[in-house]
């Protein structure tokens, strides 16, 4: 046969209709929608959770119609032998809007499709002869093809709906949060509605290695590390937390029913400090809704003065810093206290001893194994520290003052961190 007459052959296949097992696919196939859509829902019922959890109307209504719709497309597809067309797929976009609106997670829905593909390739090839495999080849990659474009096209209008109605949630979680550190009355349509407390924290976190590196990468760092301290702190609450963070930190409002026990706030702030692998500085209260926005500022005060002061990461409260904190309000008695050091201040190396001594505990051997000296030298220094500034710390009163005093101009004289060498 010559070549002119094998294309002439295989273009009267390609008119002719598709058959196996000796009958038509595309008109056998539309004959047993019934039948095989009942099947079909029956799967989805019995293997999938989510279908299993639908509404009976829903299951009987939409999801069998769409489930009957795609098996005649099908049928359609195979007797023409040519792909859908964007108008046949439009009933499967606005199915898969509604799954979205619905909340019907994309993988169950894309599963759907693929357990019914499978199942029509089933019924049409169980009876498939071995001289009819170029038929069934065809039929797959017609299948197939049109599988593609199904899952194409459910996939676009899913993620476009889901887009839409997340910006919108995303807006209201906004106003909510806006209205909570104002003061204001949250309210407005579609808005979340508040809860009786909040735990509010305000966060300063490190950098993370990867943000140091020159070029695109340390912004991709910095989102990443964003993403994974939001997904750490909700999980633990019992809904989304309420968060404005950028890569140096931020506040949170995490909604919960009744104040939660201290440890569960410290939880919360090491996982999300595990999660992004950076250190993180915090504060945090639980207070009801109308006291967030002073609760809010307070916390930012702390955080401020707990880094000041040299303190190590970690969650805090005001009482953990109670004394630094009251004394480090504004006011003429601030500056006098810290001027009671000021003879100190051209010797660095007094101030430090002092500070190593105090925190020691007055143990003159645990300061000297400290600052790397001679426990002879910490001696001297003491002396020279009461000689300048006429404050002994070996006398309790003294002692009270010097403490105080440091408090305060640490509030003016910010640690650089509490790792300093001696």
């Amino acid at each position: 046969m010559g070549e002119q007459a094998l294309r002439a052959s295989a273009a009267s296949r390609r008119r002719a209709p598709l058959q196996i097992a000796g009958r038509q696919i595309g008109p056998y196939l539309r004959a047993r929608v019934p039948e095989l859509s009942r099947a079909v829902v029956g799967r989805l019922r019995t293997e999938l959770p989510v279908y299993a959890g639908l509404p009976a109307e829903a299951m009987s209504g939409d999801i069998t119609e769409i489930v009957q719709h795609n098996l005649r497309l099908c049928a359609d597809v195979l007797e023409h032998r040519r792909p859908a067309t964007e108008s046949e797929l439009t009933e499967q976009r606005d199915s898969a809007s509604q799954r979205a609106e619905e909340g019907v997670p994309l993988d169950a829905i894309l599963t759907a499709y693929h357990m019914g593909s499978a199942m029509c390739w089933r019924e049409i090839t169980a009876d498939a002869e071995p001289h009819e495999l170029p038929a069934v080849q065809e039929a797959i990659d017609r299948v197939l093809t049109l599988l593609q474009q199904l899952t194409a096209a459910v996939s676009a209008a899913y993620l476009e709906t889901r887009l839409l109605i997340d910006s919108q949630e995303q807006d209201g979680r906004r106003a909510l949060m806006a209205a909570l550190l104002s003061g204001e009355e949250p309210g407005g349509r579609g808005a979340p509605r508040p809860t009786p407390y909040y735990a509010a924290f305000t966060l300063a976190v490190d950098l993370h290695p990867d943000e140091k590196a020159a070029g695109p990468g340390a912004a991709i760092a910095a989102r990443r590390k964003i993403r994974r301290l939001r997904a750490a702190i909700d999980r633990g609450g019992h809904e989304p937390a309420l968060t404005a963070l950028d890569s140096e930190g931020g506040t949170v409002l995490l909604p919960v029913t009744e104040p939660p026990p201290w440890s569960e706030l410290c939880g919360v702030v090491e996982q999300a400090s595990r999660s992004a692998a950076v250190a993180i500085t915090a504060a945090a209260s639980v207070v009801e809704t109308a006291a967030l926005p002073e609760a809010v500022r307070r916390n930012a005060e702390v955080v401020e003065l707990v880094r000041r002061t040299g303190r190590p990461p970690g969650l805090y409260r005001l009482a953990d810093v109670l004394l630094d904190y009251q004394l480090s309000r504004p006011g003429a008695a601030l500056d006098e206290l810290a001027n009671l050091l000021a003879p100190l201040e051209p010797k660095p190396g007094l101030l430090r001893t002092l500070e190593v001594y105090l925190a020691c505990d007055l143990d003159r051997r645990a300061a000297a194994a400290a600052l790397f000296i001679h426990p002879n030298t910490v001696d001297y220094r003491i002396r020279r520290i009461t000689q300048l500034t006429g404050l002994s710390p070996s006398s309790t009163s003294d002692l009270h003052q010097i403490n105080a005093a440091l408090v305060a101009r640490r509030s003016r004289h910010p640690v650089p961190g509490p790792d300093r060498s001696p």
